[in-house]
């Protein structure tokens, strides 16, 4: 969530701005932004769809990805939904009703 405040010290830059301005003292700023702090590494966005929407997903993540400073990567998950179960282990023991379904848990 972006709730890391990005704060500005303004400085004057017209004539007679030296008798007004005191430089680095309590140069504490007005806030002008909020941002995320990310670690390296960090998913940045998940997105759950079904199989036959999933290129059109992938085409959304893509465009997005420009919106986003340095180099992000679309990754498509092994895994069923945001469960921790493989694809093919999950439809497995759906069948044998060894998973109960919970919403968007497993």
């Amino acid at each position: 969530h972006p709730f890391h405040v990005l704060r500005i010290n303004k400085m004057l830059s017209c004539a007679g701005a030296d008798r007004l301005q005191t430089g680095m003292r309590g140069a504490f700023g007005k806030p002008q932004g909020t941002c995320a702090r990310v670690a390296i590494g960090q998913v940045l966005l998940s997105v759950r769809c079904k199989d036959g929407n999933s290129h059109h997903a992938q085409e959304a993540l893509r465009r997005a990805k420009f919106k986003f400073p340095g180099r992000q990567k679309i990754i498509v998950s092994r895994k069923w939904g945001f469960t921790k179960f493989n694809r093919t282990d999950y439809v497995k023991w759906k069948a044998e009703n060894r998973v109960i379904s919970d919403g968007v848990n497993a």
